[in-house]
């Protein structure tokens, strides 16, 4: 059975607020779940409709039904389980290899895409401006599909790391050096910019390499990329070489 209070308590976590606050997350489905569970996450409580997760003590795991799942979920058609755990001390920034940046992306959709992305990519490290959307938002876990787990990601203020590193930092625009036709490095800083308006102009100015990726339409009507797409081609175009 789930009380008022622990609905009251899950259903609270939606909000970045309360999360900041309680210092606790969500997670729904039995792959993320499965992931979390083997990773450095501390699981606080697993509520699930079925008889599994054997290897979660009973102590930390409640049955409950269909309708009760139903009043904490955040999807609209509710899994068979969701989970809450402790949100983790950011660990500190690796500044070697690759670095992700993203510069105030807010689709919650796309930071988990890029989220997976890094994890393909063997991308260990994901910087984030303090504008781009929360990782422990619940639709930006379940986009990630576990990769969470695997990827550190630090919220920072992004113009003064740029402006202390001694990585190479690139930048893609729709003026840039065609990265099709560039000898990229194995190590540097990748920005990404915002859905809306791509790369804010004080982090342009910090910006030495201008990258693009060319249109081959007919028409070149297409104004932009969605960023995680193109975040995936310029991450396959650094790990070519």
């Amino acid at each position: 059975m789930l009380s008022k209070n622990q609905i009251k308590l899950i259903t609270s976590l939606q909000q970045k607020k309360q999360r900041i606050a309680s210092q606790l997350f969500f997670a729904e489905g039995i792959k993320v779940i499965h992931e979390l569970l083997e990773s450095k996450f501390e699981l606080v409580h697993l509520y699930t409709t079925q008889n599994d997760f054997q290897e979660v003590s009973n102590d930390k795991k409640v049955l409950i039904d269909d309708s009760e799942l139903k009043k904490i979920t955040a999807l609209a058609t509710a899994n068979t389980c969701l989970a809450v755990f402790k949100i983790p001390s950011e660990k500190k920034i690796i500044d070697s290899g690759l670095i992700l940046a993203l510069d105030s992306v807010r689709d919650p959709g796309n930071l988990g895409t890029i989220l997976r992305l890094c994890d393909w990519f063997g991308i260990g490290q994901l910087i984030c401006s303090k504008e781009t959307v929360d990782i422990y938002n619940p639709k930006v876990v379940q986009a990630t599909m576990g990769s969470i787990a695997r990827v550190n990601v630090n919220y920072i203020d992004l113009e003064s790391f740029i402006v202390q590193t001694k990585l190479p930092v690139f930048g893609t625009f729709m003026d840039g050096k065609n990265i099709y036709k560039e000898n990229l490095p194995q190590e540097g800083i990748i920005i990404m910019g915002n859905e809306a308006n791509g790369i804010s102009p004080t982090l342009e100015t910090l910006i030495q390499n201008r990258l693009t990726i060319p249109r081959f339409g007919t028409l070149q009507k297409t104004e932009s990329l969605n960023v995680a797409t193109a975040t995936a081609i310029v991450l396959s175009e650094f790990r070519r070489g």
